[in-house]
């Protein structure tokens, strides 16, 4: 039997609504065991879901307080699973929920099987960087390793590009744009919340024009900026990245089922689509963000594919200049990338958002009858993750 999570079916996706990852979002008020139990309760009463599975997979950034101790696992009790279902909670950064998909399906594959993956993120309870790790509480191990907040690395990226303050608030205001329209089909209500709240409906490039640089201080300060200069060859870095054209912190669910095809057949369940490819990959640690343009890359390489072959492309928007680069270097048109708006819009719950993404993708190729997308994620030191799904049917 191969055991190659390319062989594996999509059954089901769903996620929760996002809010907004403050005090203030709608979602504040609820758990993030419950959070995730939303879609897990769905996904399990829609597909009469019974008995052990292959395997339960779960990304989660911040894994402390409400988050910790396998909120995974937690979070099948709290929605009813058996005892019998096993339960594993994942960090790949904001690639989490991809290698989450990566693992349940392997696991699906190779004991001809059912398995869940999903992600979850409660960043107005458990916020970005709470649980203190070296990666944003130990300056020294910092900078022996070489690493930088990552907004200073997009700001740099965008630099080495060439592309302007103009350009970049120019795409966020386009993402917006998309998310406002946008109608989602598979929502899984939570906490009262029926629909995201993220977007901001009404943004303006004249509206972006006035938020100042989010990382400009600190890359003085800390005399990133001058190393970062001297390591790319550049005269400064041009800070052009502010809240406005940045991931936007959301809370926020998700899970997916997949089978491999004679479990799915066994159980009398319909598959969606079929995966293609994965790839997980490792990039420059300094300029971390760049990743998803190689798994992509290599995703596709795996099933002989181009960027050509591709209906549509869901990539987590990692700052603006980031997608910007995607863009270029994937050599693709805006037309086919996040046609629904992406995190700048409608928020990063970073462990979430792989599996989120997985269910918009494949939402949108049965809404427009296509064939083929391709779901891809980055992270920090460099992380990357991506997959290639085909419609059955």
């Amino acid at each position: 039997m191969s055991h190659n999570p390319e062989h594996a079916v999509i059954i089901g996706a769903l996620r929760t609504p996002r809010g907004r990852g403050n005090a203030k979002g709608a979602l504040v008020g609820v758990k993030p065991v419950d959070l995730l139990a939303a879609p897990l309760m769905a996904l399990k009463d829609r597909h009469g879901l019974t008995g052990p599975l292959a395997e339960a997979a779960f990304g989660c950034v911040t894994q402390t307080a409400g988050q910790g101790a396998n909120i995974g696992k937690l979070a099948l009790i709290a929605a009813g699973y058996e005892d019998a279902v096993l339960g594993l909670t994942v960090n790949r950064f904001c690639a989490s929920g991809l290698s989450a998909l990566r693992i349940a399906a392997l696991a699906a594959v190779a004991e001809d099987g059912l398995a869940i993956a999903g992600g979850v993120e409660s960043m107005s309870q458990v916020p970005m960087a709470s649980d203190k790790g070296p990666l944003t509480h130990d300056r020294d191990f910092q900078a022996s390793a070489g690493l930088i907040p990552i907004g200073i690395a997009a700001d740099a990226v965008a630099t080495l590009e060439g592309f302007t303050r103009a350009d970049l608030d120019a795409y966020a205001v386009e993402s917006q744009a998309r998310a406002t329209r946008a109608r989602f089909a598979s929502l899984v209500p939570v906490g009262g919340l029926e629909a995201d709240e993220t977007p901001r409906p009404g943004t303006t490039v004249e509206r972006l024009a006035g938020m100042e640089p989010a990382f400009a201080e600190m890359g003085e300060k800390w005399g990133i900026d001058a190393m970062l200069a001297k390591r790319l060859g550049l005269p400064g870095i041009e800070h052009g990245h502010h809240a406005g054209n940045s991931p936007a912190m959301a809370d926020g669910a998700s899970a997916v089922l997949v089978a491999s095809a004679a479990a799915a057949a066994r159980a009398g369940l319909k598959p969606r689509a079929r995966i293609l490819a994965t790839a997980e990959v490792s990039v420059d640690r300094v300029m971390a963000l760049t990743g998803a343009v190689d798994a992509s890359r290599a995703a596709l390489e795996k099933c002989g594919l181009t960027a050509d072959d591709i209906d549509l492309f869901e990539v987590n928007e990692s700052f603006a200049g980031l997608m910007l680069h995607y863009l270029r270097h994937m050599g693709i048109g805006a037309e086919r990338l996040n046609v629904n708006g992406g995190a700048i819009a409608l928020g990063h719950a970073m462990g979430s958002t792989g599996t989120a993404l997985l269910g918009t993708a494949l939402d949108e190729l049965e809404a427009r009858g296509a064939r083929r997308a391709l779901v891809s994620a980055c992270g920090a030191a460099g992380l990357a993750s991506a997959i290639v799904i085909e419609r059955i049917g």
